[in-house]
């Protein structure tokens, strides 16, 4: 039972640094293809620092490599749709639409881990629908924001789900550096047949480097290790339900910071209000069902 609750808390904490993760996104003033490129980089350069420090051995199979890898131009595709969500939206926005991750998770989890869909699941994710649908109503200008979060919450149920697998039999830290590379060399690719590195990309203010280093560091090397290796422990559903607390850290940073921006419309704290509920409701209904 101790584990159990310190595996819980550990996940708990990585959350809320998540939930600070949208702050610095819209703090760091960089589109959202420069602020993925310089992340995943100096991530991958801090991993790769623990990993000499630790020599462990990245020795996988040919056919994990590149699922790996593929996985990781997926993580970096998600990224790319949570923060350009944040540009071209705002941070409340994109936090309740990547909630959505949930019933995308509810879907893809028992394709992949070979267990019959749960009908309730199913009915909770159809209510989660309808919320988003009356926040589309009501936030019309944010359509796109909306749309962004929810590609992101997606991919980040495919990955969070795959990587469930992948743990079971590869070290956590190995997992990263090869999927983190998988994601640098993806969108390098495309951002180099797009034409995008020019002189401006690399125009970076000194504040932009100083978040763009504790975005990195802090909010991504150390959180993406510890998440993928509680995978060994915690459900998949369990882990993409408890990261949408970090929609509520998220919006409540984003309100107290930015205010005005911020500030959204009844109908979208209406919806936002009914996807958490659900949210939580589901846990607690399945936590029900376990003592009856």
């Amino acid at each position: 039972m101790f584990f159990k609750n310190k595996n819980l808390l550990l996940l708990h904490f990585i959350v809320f640094i998540w939930g600070w993760s949208p702050i610095l996104g819209k703090l760091i003033s960089v589109q959202a293809f420069q602020l993925v490129w310089f992340r995943i980089l100096i991530t991958i350069i801090t991993v790769s620092i623990y990993l000499i420090f630790t020599k462990q051995n990245l020795r996988v199979s040919r056919k994990d490599f590149f699922k790996l890898i593929g996985i990781g131009a997926i993580i970096a595709f998600h990224w790319f749709c949570f923060y350009n969500a944040i540009k071209i939206s705002n941070v409340s926005v994109t936090l309740v639409a990547f909630a959505t991750g949930t019933l995308f998770t509810s879907i893809i989890e028992p394709i992949f881990f070979k267990r019959k869909l749960i009908r309730y699941e199913l009915i909770f994710g159809m209510v989660i629908i309808g919320a988003i649908a009356m926040i589309f109503k009501v936030e019309t200008r944010y359509t796109w924001g909306i749309i962004f979060g929810m590609i992101a919450a997606l991919t980040s149920s495919f990955f969070t789900v795959m990587n469930g697998l992948f743990v079971r039999r590869i070290p956590s830290t190995v997992i990263t550096i090869y999927e983190l590379s998988g994601g640098f060399f993806a969108l390098t690719i495309y951002l180099l047949l797009a034409g995008k590195f020019d002189h401006a990309f690399f125009e970076i203010s000194n504040t932009d480097w100083a978040w763009l280093s504790l975005f990195s560091i802090v909010g991504t090397a150390f959180p993406f290790i510890a998440s993928v290796n509680l995978m060994k422990k915690i459900s998949p559903y369990t882990i993409t339900l408890t990261v949408n607390l970090e929609t509520i850290y998220g919006i409540i940073f984003a309100y107290f910071i930015w205010q005005k921006e911020e500030s959204m419309t009844p109908g979208f704290y209406l919806g936002t209000l009914i996807i958490l509920a659900t949210i939580f409701g589901n846990s607690l209904f399945k936590r029900y069902l376990k003592t009856t």
